[in-house]
């Protein structure tokens, strides 16, 4: 994990090699790390709570203290229970993570999403290491979000030297407990964050309040075809917005009927602002692969495409969901426009896929 480039998070794909994903979709793993006492469990129980339609398969990794979160989780100790709203909970050591991750990849369990909770003192990089050394083919790596308490930041870097480290890998960083401090010490905080961790989003949490929206992909409870966009949850009827969540955040939705420049996406995608948490969507590269569109998907600076064939009667066109808080809505989307081809020259680079497929899991034909 560490050896790797710090904005691809995946290996570079080998020549020759084909890129093609498994006829099914595979289910996001996120690990949601950070040292005892930040507010990881709480974290997990408000995405649990507001899971929505959305099921959720939570691994609890807790070496020696399993029966406290796992009570505080479900509410009972057992290898696997269920929560009554859809989700699933395992309290597992790290030697059993392959054996439960399969378990809860099995068709009938039909979960959505699986978070990983690291113990509060073990390295979330061989957390990460084992879900991409995985064999199993119904799960791809979602990303690593790591917990910090703000009101004990200075006092867990003392005691916690690797903290530093873990933070320089993570893809998103909740800074949690923000009410428990002045403005200038969380600004001070956040200084330090930006610091330690380049580039990385950084959301402002407190009681462990982060909306699931921006960790993964959420469907509504009554869902017939496809997921939820950011958008249909402010579509409530009648429900008065401003004490929910996600008023917090601001959403752009990005249509083109004209195919997409690699080089000039990838230009946008690595030069992202900071505020903008979570990408979504699926993006059409015209002649640069014309049998697929490229699904995407971004927590943080974690970052990933899968190429997936056109379905015969599928319309060609680029969509894409930006979710992010203090970003300018109007610069991105003329940034957006400014990445389509519109003159045949613009396709004529035929090294321009290059930069995309950096971000593509390399998989045996």
């Amino acid at each position: 994990m560490s050896a790797r480039p710090r904005r691809s998070r995946c290996r570079p794909c080998e020549k020759g090699r084909s890129l093609s994903l498994p006829s099914k979709q595979q289910i996001p793993v996120v690990v949601l790390a950070g040292f005892l006492g930040s507010g990881k469990t709480t974290v997990l129980n408000h995405l649990l709570r507001h899971s929505g339609g959305t099921r959720i398969g939570a691994i609890v990794n807790d070496f020696g203290a399993i029966e406290i979160d796992a009570m505080t989780i479900a509410g009972q100790v057992d290898s696997t229970v269920s929560l009554g709203n859809g989700c699933l909970c395992c309290a597992v050591d790290a030697s059993e993570l392959d054996v439960f991750l399969e378990r809860l990849t099995r068709p009938t369990t039909r979960l959505d999403v699986i978070v990983i909770e690291a113990s509060g003192l073990a390295e979330p990089q061989e957390l990460v290491r084992m879900i991409l050394a995985s064999e199993n083919p119904r799960i791809v790596y979602g990303g690593l979000v790591e917990v910090v308490d703000a009101a004990e930041f200075d006092a867990t870097r003392l005691r916690h030297p690797e903290l530093d480290r873990h933070l320089a890998i993570a893809d998103l960083v909740v800074l949690n407990k923000a009410d428990r401090v002045g403005e200038a010490e969380l600004g001070r905080t956040r200084d330090t964050l930006a610091g330690l961790c380049e580039g990385t989003a950084v959301i402002p949490a407190s009681y462990g309040r982060v909306a699931p929206e921006l960790f993964f992909d959420c469907r509504p409870k009554a869902e017939t075809v496809g997921q939820l966009s950011f958008e249909d949850l402010c579509a409530d009827d009648g429900d008065d917005h401003r004490d929910h969540l996600h008023t917090e955040y601001e959403s752009l939705s990005f249509t083109a009927e004209e195919p997409m420049d690699p080089r000039r996406l990838m230009g946008f995608l690595d030069g992202r602002p900071v505020g903008l948490y979570r990408i979504k969507g699926h993006v059409h590269f015209g002649a640069a692969d014309p049998h697929n569109r490229y699904a995407v998907h971004a927590v943080g600076r974690f970052l990933r495409f899968y190429p997936q064939p056109w379905g015969r009667a599928e319309e060609r066109l680029s969509r894409l969901v930006f979710i992010g808080s203090g970003i300018d809505t109007g610069r991105l989307r003329q940034e957006l426009a400014d990445c389509r081809e519109t003159t045949p020259q613009d396709a004529a680079d035929e090294h321009g896929m290059w930069g995309v497929l950096r971000y593509v899991r390399d998989q045996e034909a």
